[in-house]
């Protein structure tokens, strides 16, 4: 297997969901659009003051996040342009309440590999 060293990582443009836009519990509401590119890190940064929960479907709970507090998915930073896993170009992520934000946003931040 050849593997290419030459790949750069790259990032999509910020997405974020300001504090007022987040719905009530169950009711989940997409951060941005659409991803671009197939993503081989993100970064989901909870800067609200309450718990929030998160989904890769906009239906099923998938993780929660406290207030302040972020997650790094870092799926395929380490293989080949061809190689690995991604979170797929076209999927969403979406947000609900666990708590009712006051201030604050989420942001997410996207990263992908290209040759």
């Amino acid at each position: 297997m050849a593997y290419n060293v030459s790949i750069r990582l790259l990032a999509e443009e910020l997405r974020s969901l300001a504090h007022g836009s987040i719905l009530a519990p169950g009711t989940y509401m997409g951060i941005g659009d659409a991803l671009e590119h197939p993503a081989r890190i993100v970064l989901i940064q909870n800067h609200t003051d309450a718990a929030l929960m998160f989904s890769l479907d906009g239906l099923t709970d998938h993780f929660p996040l406290a207030a302040n507090t972020q997650f790094v998915l870092d799926v395929s930073s380490n293989k080949t342009q061809d190689g690995g896993f991604y979170l797929a170009q076209g999927q969403r992520l979406y947000v609900t309440q666990i708590d009712a934000p006051s201030s604050g946003s989420v942001y997410l931040s996207v990263f992908y590999g290209k040759d």
